[in-house]
């Protein structure tokens, strides 16, 4: 029995994932997408697992650099994630005009106000059909404040979480 691409992308929208801004600066340039393919690989060493597809624009970039930031998106930050993922037509260094950004260990862009971002050198890159297959070794990690975090599910985002009461 084959799975149709069709059943296989409605399966995945009922996979709640969160939505990063994956970032990287170097000698490729500058450059960051929306992503929500993004899970823990090992804590030994630290290390992210980061899905791309090929044709993404930052595919190359990230590649060229070796490393990456994945910034995870607190509640209240859908519009860096549209603006991200091209929504409005936004493409390269446009795209940084949204949020405040700053840097840490490797030099990629590092969200000011992310939920948390995770600093980080490619190890290893795997080509599975559409997509590339980032290892991405943790380097420095910067937690945001405490509160609800901005998620993508059913092919839409919705905030999940405790709010915090100051």
């Amino acid at each position: 029995m084959t799975v149709s691409r069709a059943e296989f992308r409605d399966a995945m929208a009922r996979l709640g994932a969160a939505v990063n801004i994956v970032t990287s600066a170097g000698p490729g340039g500058r450059a960051g997408v929306t992503a929500s393919a993004v899970c823990s690989v090992t804590d030994d060493p630290p290390t992210l697992l980061v899905c791309l597809n090929r044709t993404s624009s930052g595919n190359p970039v990230f590649k060229a650099n070796g490393v990456i930031c994945v910034n995870t998106l607190a509640a209240g930050q859908r519009p860096i994630s549209e603006a991200f993922s091209g929504v409005g037509g936004l493409t390269g260094e446009a795209r940084f005009t949204h949020g405040n950004w700053s840097t840490m260990a490797t030099g990629a862009p590092v969200l000011e106000d992310a939920a948390v971002s995770f600093d980080c050198r490619i190890a290893e890159v795997l080509e599975k059909g559409t997509h590339s297959v980032f290892f991405a070794e943790i380097l420095a990690i910067r937690q945001g404040l405490p509160g609800r975090a901005l998620i993508w599910y059913g092919r839409g985002y919705h905030p999940v979480g405790h709010e915090v009461v100051a």
